[in-house]
C-alpha cells in the first residue's frame, strides 16, 4: 500500500517485522532437603502434569541437578516462579525455582 505526499513523491508503505515474544523456561533447581514427593507434588499443582511426567521431571532435577517444568511468555513465567517459591518457602522447604529465555 503507497502513500501520496502533498508535493507528489509516493512512499512505500515498510512492513512492519514483529517478532515473537520471548519465551522462558521455568526450571526446578536440586537441593540436598526438599522431599521429591513435595517437588513431584509442586510439579502438578503448577505446571499442570500429570503424576508419571511430574516423577520424571523430579527424577531430572535429582540427577541432574535441575528439570525443566514448561516454558512460557515472561509473565507467565515469572508467576509461576514465584508462586513455587512462595509455595516452597511457607512449607519449609529450600526448593529453587528459576526462569530462562529460552
Amino acid at each position: 500500500m503507497a502513500n501520496q505526499h502533498d508535493n507528489g513523491t509516493v512512499l512505500e508503505r515498510q512492513e512492519q517485522k514483529l517478532k515473537p515474544p520471548s519465551m522462558y523456561q521455568v526450571c526446578l533447581l536440586n537441593d540436598d532437603y526438599t522431599p521429591m514427593e513435595f517437588v513431584v507434588a509442586i510439579i502438578q499443582e503448577y505446571f499442570n502434569k500429570d503424576r508419571e511426567t511430574a516423577m520424571h521431571i523430579m527424577l531430572k532435577v535429582h540427577q541432574e541437578g535441575r528439570g525443566v517444568c514448561g516454558v512460557y511468555s515472561k509473565d507467565v513465567a515469572l508467576t509461576k516462579v514465584e508462586l513455587v517459591s512462595a509455595h516452597a518457602r511457607k512449607a519449609g522447604h529450600p526448593l529453587q525455582c528459576v526462569m530462562e529465555e529460552v
